[in-house]
């Protein structure tokens, strides 16, 4: 006669363990995906994977005689892995609205009912209050059973809350993907607390993971939209603020004159213009980063022509050893341009720029700095702060990276760029 119940629980078993694969997969491979959502969900759907395997084991050896020993050992990891699955939401929701941090309260207070509900599975070894399993290998649940799955139900229902107090900093896809996974979590293991429903509550759990993925994955894909139109615009801008007309007739006077007074300088000059403007066109081209060493030969090119127009009162130091890693086109360029047209004083002192990088842990870091009286935020002028506000937003958009401006020891302003390590990394 056929079991239809262990047929049941082998297949929920098995498609289970098809979707957790699926959704591990799924989110190591979406591009749209934060790495901080892509970690949590990989982690996630691991676990739904190694409790579906667990509970799998323990389906096969159900009704195999002396092996009482391996199923209060199985029992255990059981409940330790479906646990682990219930406090999870709560990171996910703290840092969808900024609050996560190790010491925050929710956080706290699931991780301190978690820590009470191991303490009773393990206080329950030593008595039948909770569960037993007899020589035939039959668990069976105790009276108290439902005292010990109340920390778990507490958990939920406390998520729930927090959800709904929360729910106007997240976005709407995230507050139903969350409700989504908590809601139908909360009524299975209430049930749960009152009837043997291992797998199917294991099961709801991962239809509704796949749910919250899929609609989380939307959300994301929408703001990799968004994001990459505001990209496309910044480009423009930025283009517009670097093609200054100004600039392209200086040089041209500045090769006219030349031609007559020093032949080779002016082929030099004419050469470095040319570098000069085919990365600017470069840039337009560009939908992701550059390596930074472009991005060097760029600034290069950009200073030569300055000094050749300004002999005498540009003076350029380079100190960079560290150039494997990428950046969004046209940053080191602008931040040089903005020293030269807003420091350079031709009834001053020479101007000294100073361009370096380094590695500092695994970021990427790059450093340009005057030696000018530099610009006040307070300034009137709002030109180098639009500038600078401009790169700042690129940086963030295209590769986590920020921009910071501080006084320079000795004088003069240092800008400061720091490049997360990443996909931007590159290897030596």
């Amino acid at each position: 006669m056929i079991d239809w119940i262990s047929v049941t629980a082998y297949a929920l078993c098995g498609a289970i363990l098809v979707m957790m694969s699926a959704g591990i997969l799924l989110s190591a491979f979406m591009p749209a995906l934060s790495r901080w959502n892509r970690r949590y969900f990989i982690m996630l759907f691991s676990i739904l994977l190694l409790y579906a395997v667990v509970l799998s084991i323990d389906s096969l050896i159900y009704n195999l005689p002396g092996l009482m020993t391996e199923k209060k050992v199985l029992i255990i990891i059981e409940y330790l892995i479906f646990s682990t699955l219930i406090p999870m939401p709560m990171p996910f929701l703290l840092h969808s609205c900024g609050e996560f941090k190790r010491d925050s309260i929710p956080l706290r207070a699931v991780i301190m009912l978690w820590i009470l509900f191991c303490l009773m599975l393990f206080a329950g070894q030593f008595t039948d209050a909770f569960y037993y399993t007899t020589p035939d290998n039959e668990y069976i649940r105790g009276p108290w059973f439902p005292l010990l799955i109340t920390p778990l139900t507490t958990i939920v229902i406390f998520n729930i809350v927090c959800l709904i107090k929360r729910r106007d900093k997240l976005s709407k896809k995230y507050f139903t993907a969350l409700l989504i996974y908590l809601l139908p979590t909360a009524i299975f293991i209430i049930v749960y607390m009152f009837a043997a429903a291992d797998i199917l509550v294991s099961f709801w759990m991962a239809l509704c993971a796949l749910t919250m993925l899929g609609i989380i994955f939307s959300d994301s894909i929408q703001q990799h939209v968004r994001q990459q139109r505001e990209i496309a615009d910044q480009r423009i801008n930025v283009l517009v603020l670097q093609m200054r007309p100004h600039f392209i007739y200086n040089t041209m006077t500045t090769i006219y004159y030349l031609c007559k007074q020093d032949a080779d300088k002016a082929q030099q000059v004419t050469l470095d213009f040319t570098t000069y403007l085919r990365n600017n066109f470069s840039a337009i081209a560009s939908e992701n980063t550059v390596p930074f060493k472009d991005e060097l030969e760029h600034t290069r090119a950009y200073l030569a022509v300055e000094q050749a127009q300004h002999e005498d009162m540009l003076f350029v130091e380079y100190d960079t050893p560290h150039i494997n890693f990428r950046v969004p086109p046209l940053t080191l360029q602008p931040l040089v341009e903005n020293a030269v047209k807003h420091c350079l004083n031709p009834n001053g002192d020479p101007l000294r720029i100073y361009v370096k990088t380094r590695r500092k842990d695994a970021d990427s870091e790059i450093i340009v700095e005057d030696n000018s009286e530099g610009f006040k935020l307070s300034d009137s002028n709002n030109d180098p702060h639009i500038a600078l506000n401009n790169i700042r937003e690129r940086l963030e958009m295209m590769c986590k990276g920020k921009l910071e401006i501080e006084p320079r020891e000795g004088g003069g302003t240092l800008v400061r760029v720091t490049i997360p390590a990443s996909d931007t990394s590159e290897t030596d």
